[in-house]
């Protein structure tokens, strides 16, 4: 059985930090996660995290999801993003969720990628002539395109 939340008013979200990360060459950084769908780093502020800044959750989860050694630089929030999608449950059933994102820009400086329980494989995409919908859903999916809009903007071959 699929458990929806019906909303009237107000609508809630969960609220994540997702990380562009490229690398020297300007390639992207894509995880395929445990459902074997493609996804950004980062991820859902935790409860206790009310207080923390927006960059120490993304350094919480950088480490969770790529390991400790891999080094980074993080600039600033490029795309925000909205996306929804079904999520298991403890008792089986499925629950429509929706994400909030902040899509913060980095590059990646080296280190060794060991991922986290939640990822299956990773790639550095290349940018230029990149077809993110054969990756991405959704609101991942749009903001991908919309990170790739600003790249070509900014005059970066992608």
């Amino acid at each position: 059985m699929e458990n929806v939340i019906k909303q009237t008013g107000k609508d809630w979200y969960f609220v994540a930090m997702k990380v562009f990360m490229t690398d020297k060459n300007g390639r992207l950084l894509i995880l395929k996660d445990k459902f074997k769908c493609w996804d950004l780093p980062g991820g859902r502020l935790k409860y206790d995290e009310f207080e923390k800044s927006l960059e120490k959750v993304v350094m919480r989860k950088m480490k969770e999801e790529l390991g400790a050694g891999v080094k980074y630089k993080l600039g600033q929030p490029v795309v925000f993003m909205r996306h929804e999608r079904m999520e298991n449950l403890a008792d089986g059933g499925k629950e429509k969720v929706r994400i909030f994102a902040v899509g913060f820009e980095a590059k990646y400086l080296g280190g060794k990628i060991d991922l986290g329980k939640n990822h299956l494989e990773y790639k550095f995409a290349e940018l230029k002539g990149f077809k993110p919908e054969k990756y991405f859903k959704g609101g991942w999916l749009k903001g991908v395109k919309e990170y790739i809009k600003t790249l070509k903007h900014e005059n970066i071959k992608a």
